[in-house]
């Protein structure tokens, strides 16, 4: 029985690969005659037909036929006790062909498994386990305080596990990377996206509980924001195809430009709900971020939880595949948020066969199931074999994750390197995000008059107080995505310095720093205070659990700035993750800073406060008077904010002066 050759995965023997390959299957197999290997027996392919049978002998039993149902001859190879395996370098030729050769070998059952991604949560890690991906979500870790060690051996026990598959394809490991590897402890925990970001939507309303994922309501400067792909992934080499996925090495990561398209325009900023505008409008303000992050080789894209005019964007084909693949020509795979194709029906999870139909027909290649991945996988297979399902969406689906699996280096390199992870939380990477968080802040008044300001503030004074639920609160300071899905509140949980250390480690010595997180007035007039600095804002939050319509600071917020800012020359620093109401307040306050969530290094604020560097910072984002002017962005008619977008103060450091 003559039989297609696709390729042959062979065996290691004593550190010899042994690969049987013919490229082209519409070529006359007679050029390859007879070939025999010796180990211990031999096989034969001979004249062009390949053989069924084989004699054994002494090959080993880890060596077995297997016809796949798209008739691609192949043999199975297995791990060696010491873990040697034939390289799928030596397989396959490099780019597009290594592509279309892996996909050949692929079983049907395992397309649908290569199309899921589940959760760390949710996954026993057996070998046999058929999953081409595995996440780990906010707070989903390792064990308890794990090490970034522990983080590299987990990986790659789950990396192990899909190597000694049939196949041997490596899977891709996901991580919710918001603002630094925020699940890790120890990690540098980077300014939010607000201040410094990793995705493309464009908040148009502050009530939105992600608007701190977005660079600006201007699309201009989320535009431009899209450089951080070429950090992510790498340098595009010059001469290269523009537009095509890169990952340059295995000290990059593969990068996903989120959430396409319209989720930072939903009504009255409602997570997950409706964005009710023009397709002029969702290509002006919304999506020209995803086109620059396609020429920059972006390789993923990940699909919004939102409707767009009252169709979910995990079930739009027009969007998906006639937009994103064919008018933006995006070569990478689309992926679902998670269970976001779930949302598809209502109520959720209502029709799950009709849902899975529906995200895959819509062009989505890789879908996030943090629970059931078997139920999608049964369903998805239902479907292809009762012809709902087309195979050529199938194939299109694998071709472009392989595509990112061999540019990303994993078939090269599928193990993390444990020789890294002395690197988390470097000094280095913390000096990086200290520059970005001094770059971010932005300064909204110095002084009753610009003849008297206030900042820099003197590091030389006899006393000074700190007061406020934000001073000496990394959890707050660091904002959701950290540690944890919602954050955390304290100083127990990873390391880093909050503001209240890096003013006590900033200011001379012989200079009294005291602490108090809600003084009362009294004691504040009694407390002969040079000045005070009063931290305050918003507790952390996360996606639809930070949805706001009143968009007031926490307590006791309020009074904290009343009882000192009544009392003392004082500068408030507002740690949030977008404006809030402060106008009430304005009049007490000497200074205003708006921080953002800086993240770990807290000495970045110290370092503009004190005047070691000038505040720079401009407002990415208009700051309202009161939320019923809401949505308000700039360009708008009835626009009249309390500061614009654009604004933000300028100091001369101390140096200069």
């Amino acid at each position: 029985m003559k039989k297609r050759l696709c390729g042959s995965v062979v065996w290691n023997d004593g550190g010899a690969v042994y690969s049987l390959f013919k490229h082209d299957p519409s070529l006359d197999f007679s050029g390859w005659g007879t070939r025999e290997l010796s180990l211990g027996n031999w096989m034969k392919i001979s004249n062009g037909e390949a053989a069924t049978s084989f004699e054994r002998g002494t090959l080993p039993a880890a060596v077995a036929l297997s016809l796949t149902e798209s008739k691609c001859l192949a043999l199975r190879h297995d791990h060696t006790a010491t873990g040697s395996r034939a390289t799928h370098q030596a397989m396959f030729p490099p780019g597009s062909r290594r592509v279309d050769h892996s996909h050949c070998l692929l079983r049907p059952l395992q397309y649908c498994a290569g199309d899921s991604g589940a959760p760390l949560a949710d996954h026993s890690g057996s070998p046999l386990d058929p999953s081409g991906s595995l996440l780990s979500g906010g707070g989903s870790t390792p064990l308890p305080g794990a090490t970034a060690a522990d983080w590299v051996n987990m990986v790659n026990k789950f990396q192990k596990g899909s190597l000694s598959t049939r196949l041997g394809i490596p899977m891709i490991y996901g991580i919710d990377a918001v603002h630094g590897h925020n699940n890790v402890v120890n990690a540098t925990i980077f300014p939010h996206n607000i201040g410094l970001g990793a995705t493309m939507q464009v908040c148009r309303d502050p009530r939105w509980g992600r608007c701190y994922e977005s660079y600006s309501e201007d699309p201009k400067i989320v535009r431009e924001m899209t450089e951080i792909i070429l950090g992510l992934q790498g340098e595009i080499p010059s001469g290269s195809s523009k537009g095509v996925p890169y990952v340059g090495g295995k000290n990059k990561v593969v990068a996903c430009a989120k959430h396409f398209v319209g989720d930072g325009g939903t009504t009255k900023g409602i997570n997950e709900d409706n964005t009710l505008t023009d397709m002029h409008s969702l290509l002006s303000i919304h999506m020209p971020a995803y086109g620059d992050s396609i020429i920059r080789g972006v390789s993923t894209i990940m699909v919004s939880y939102s409707s767009w005019n009252g169709e979910k964007m995990h079930a739009d084909r027009n969007l998906i595949t006639g937009f994103l693949k064919g008018t933006l020509k995006f070569k990478g795979f689309v992926i679902s948020d998670w269970e976001g194709i779930d949302g598809i029906t209502s109520p959720p999870h209502s029709n799950y066969t009709y849902s899975v139909q529906a995200s895959v027909l819509a062009g989505i290649d890789m879908v996030m199931i943090p629970l059931k991945y078997t139920e999608f996988i049964d369903d998805l297979t239902y479907l292809v074999k009762s012809n709902f399902v087309p195979m050529d969406r199938i194939d299109d689906a694998v071709r472009r994750i392989l595509l990112v699996k061999f540019i990303s280096g994993l078939f090269e390199h599928p193990l993390a390197d444990l020789s890294l992870v002395n690197e988390v939380g470097n000094q280095v990477h913390r000096e990086l995000a200290r520059e970005a968080v001094r770059k971010s802040l932005v300064l909204l008044k110095n002084g009753k008059n610009a003849e008297d300001p206030l900042l820099p503030l003197s590091k030389k004074v006899p006393k000074i107080l700190v007061a406020g639920s934000h001073a000496d609160n990394l959890g707050y300071q660091c904002g959701g995505w950290t540690i944890n899905w919602q954050g955390f509140s304290g100083n127990n949980y990873t390391s880093g310095t909050t503001i209240y250390g890096a003013i006590v480690s900033t200011v001379e010595k012989g200079t009294e720093v005291v602490y108090r997180e809600n003084p009362d007035s009294v004691y504040v007039k009694s407390g002969d205070f040079s000045y005070g600095i009063v931290v305050v804002g918003e507790h952390p939050y996360t996606e639809s659990a930070g949805d706001s319509l009143t968009l007031t600071m926490a307590d006791p917020g309020p009074d904290v700035i009343n009882n000192v800012c009544g009392a003392v020359k004082c500068v408030v620093i507002v740690i949030s993750g977008r404006p809030i109401v402060i106008e009430p307040y304005i009049s007490f306050i000497d200074a205003l800073v708006a921080a953002w969530l800086p993240g770990s290094e807290g000495q970045g604020v110290t370092d503009v406060l004190f005047g070691d560097f000038d505040f720079t910072g401009n407002l990415s984002r208009t700051w309202f008077k009161t939320v019923d002017q809401l949505p308000m962005n700039v360009g708008d008619p009835h626009y009249d904010p309390l500061f614009p977008f654009g604004f933000g103060l300028t100091t001369k450091s101390v140096v200069e002066r």
